[in-house]
């Protein structure tokens, strides 16, 4: 497998859906983000004050049920817990949706912290797979300052040093320093517009709106 695609929990469920069903049998891996899933267990954090460990794995776990019922509405799609079976059922043309619990829960390579979100632990299954990732997400990528604001701009290209000194993105604050740590690259792309992820992947991207964070 060429990319992992991590898929925003912003997108699901229908966007998700329409973004997977273009990805069947391209040389790609999906991962899901906890989304609300995961947003309902910050709350319940900070009610309850739950361990780093306990908070951790639970938000792994939501990544785990969006992507099984992610696979479960995409013909093509299988819902896989481990890199070999993502890879045989890669070769057989389908679309690997990784479940990754089982495999993070082994190998626990992140802190256990809200820093750390489904951006940072796709790069790091990216990066054992020697794979290119893609973050797709609800926005069109990095901008100079919050989408709201009048005049703000969306960048093109930004170094992972850089952006260590932005603070809250549309990325979760520690995938910069594990690009630079890896000496890895990744793309943001909203992911409403499969045309616009299938543009990078397939490498059409002259006029493709995205965000190129680099870390080399």
């Amino acid at each position: 497998m060429d990319w992992i695609v991590k898929v925003g929990g912003s997108l699901f469920p229908q966007e998700a859906v329409n973004l997977s069903k273009a990805l069947v049998g391209k040389s790609v891996m999906v991962i899901c983000g906890g989304g609300e899933l995961a947003n309902l267990l910050r709350q319940y954090d900070e009610k309850m004050d739950l361990s780093d460990t306990a908070a951790h794995k639970s938000a792994i776990l939501c990544m785990d049920i969006l992507g099984m019922l992610l696979a479960d509405k995409v013909p093509g799609a299988e819902g896989v817990y481990s890199i070999d079976k993502a890879e045989k059922v890669s070769g057989e043309g389908k679309l690997p949706v990784f479940l990754p619990s089982q495999f993070l829960f082994g190998e626990d390579p992140l802190e256990h912290s809200w820093r750390v979100t489904s951006d940072s632990l796709s790069l790091y299954i990216a990066h054992r797979l020697k794979a290119k990732l893609l973050i797709a997400t609800d926005v069109d990528g990095i901008y100079d300052q919050k989408p709201s604001k009048d005049g703000t701009q969306l960048i093109r290209n930004i170094s992972a040093k850089k952006l260590l000194d932005f603070g809250e993105t549309s990325v979760d604050e520690f995938l910069a320093g594990l690009l630079l740590q890896y000496g890895s690259s990744c793309y943001v792309i909203n992911g409403k517009y499969p045309e616009r992820v299938l543009s990078i992947i397939e490498g059409k991207s002259e006029d493709t709106k995205y965000t190129l964070i680099g870390g080399i």
